[in-house]
């Protein structure tokens, strides 16, 4: 049974893309730059699979080695944008090559609004780009007096809804994210719309783990589609079903935080299918990166390379395990937003050469194209497999 299992850590980019100027990018490095700002970050295991023998600036810093255990590379974002949409979609093999739209100078257009208020019956906070702590913090008390939902926006393509869970059911607040999805389409088609429920109280709201994606469609056929259709399982874990709003999965799992996804992971790796299981460990960017918490984010690496022997330890002979990142979150510059960067890939399996450094991919989907090959699913994306260069014999 053939399996391709991937993990991405959402935000953990290596390193600024060439074009990360035009995004405001400039000296984004995630990786590199949290291992500078914490020089007691170990993070031995990945590294053991080749982690800091990736080409670019200052890489080796994180602790290269002289014969890694898997192969390694770093990927180049080929889509337009630095969004979870985006970078998860490429590299289930479907580029986006038309930005999607952002909102952050003015927020949304007036007409789009009185919609979402006629559609939802009350009027509505905020309407601006902003950190979502930062903008409970300056709306949260209002909101609990009003029951207005709060709306904000970043520079990702995204609408949010603030709500605390006692003014506004986490189950209602779904229920008014659906009717803003349905809204936003054509030029208003943001990739996501999210909810944001928080509790507590003034000078100390926070937010929960009730967070929901509501993604457009891919816009194209992805690897997840193509293993379906073949009968193929098809895991989503985490996040990964509202990015590809629950298009082409056969079991989905949603978590709570990273350790629940790298558990529920490993539960399901010990499983018996043939197919693909893929897994968003998503804390990394919102609790972390957002918020620009550099401890917490190196503690949240640490953690998962603590538990990566245990992952390789329950592979099966024909896993072969990716691990990716989606974009950048620098938690060491002034933004919070999403970074334009290359992303690592690490690759290992037990019948996956060692020590095979694959460059510097042009397109996230050169993975979708190759894990299309290994479980032959008949892709034909606009990319290039390494399928050859990885397994042996």
């Amino acid at each position: 049974m053939k399996r391709a299992i991937i993990i991405v850590l959402d935000s953990v980019g290596i390193g600024e893309l060439p074009d990360a100027a035009q995004y405001g990018d400039e000296g984004s490095n995630t990786l590199v730059n949290i291992k500078k700002a914490m020089p007691d970050m170990d993070l031995k295991n990945m590294c053991a699979l080749g982690l800091a023998n990736i080409e670019g600036k200052d890489i080796h810093l994180l602790g290269k080695v002289q014969t890694p255990k898997g192969c390694f590379a770093k990927m180049a974002e080929k889509s337009i944008g630095k969004d979870t949409t985006t970078g998860h979609w490429e590299m289930t093999g479907v580029i986006t090559k038309t930005p999607f739209p952002t909102f952050t100078k003015n927020g949304f257009p007036k007409e789009l609004i009185e919609a979402f208020e006629k559609q939802i019956g009350t009027k509505i906070l905020g309407n601006y780009a902003c950190s979502g702590t930062e903008i409970i913090k300056q709306l949260g008390e209002e909101h609990i007096k009003t029951g207005y939902p709060i709306i904000y926006t970043s520079a990702d393509s995204v609408f949010q809804i603030a709500a605390h869970e006692n003014v506004i059911s986490v189950s209602k607040l779904y229920e008014i994210c659906q009717k803003a999805r349905q809204l936003l389409t054509g030029e208003w088609g943001v990739a996501r719309v999210i909810a944001r429920p928080f509790i507590g109280e003034k000078g100390n709201f926070t937010r929960t783990k009730n967070r929901k994606d509501f993604s457009l469609p891919p816009t194209g056929t992805t690897i997840l589609d193509l293993a379906k259709q073949k009968c193929q399982t098809v895991v989503a874990i985490g996040k990964i079903e509202d990015i590809f709003e629950h298009r082409g999965m056969t079991i989905t799992d949603h978590t709570t935080n990273n350790a629940d996804g790298v558990e529920k992971t490993i539960q399901y790796i010990q499983k018996d299918f043939e197919g693909i299981l893929f897994t968003n460990l998503v804390d990394y960017d919102m609790v972390y990166g957002h918020r620009n918490d550099i401890e917490g984010y190196k503690n949240a690496l640490l953690y998962f390379d603590q538990k990566l022997p245990e992952i390789i330890d329950n592979l099966k002979p024909q896993d072969i395990l990716f691990i990716t990142a989606d974009h950048g979150c620098d938690p060491t510059t002034p933004s919070t937003d999403h970074s334009r960067e290359y992303v690592p890939l690490l690759i290992y399996g037990k019948n996956i050469k060692q020590n095979v450094n694959l460059g510097i991919r042009n397109t996230f989907a050169d993975l979708g194209q190759t894990i299309s090959d290994y479980l032959d699913l008949k892709a034909d994306f606009d990319a290039q497999s390494f399928l050859n260069d990885i397994q042996k014999g």
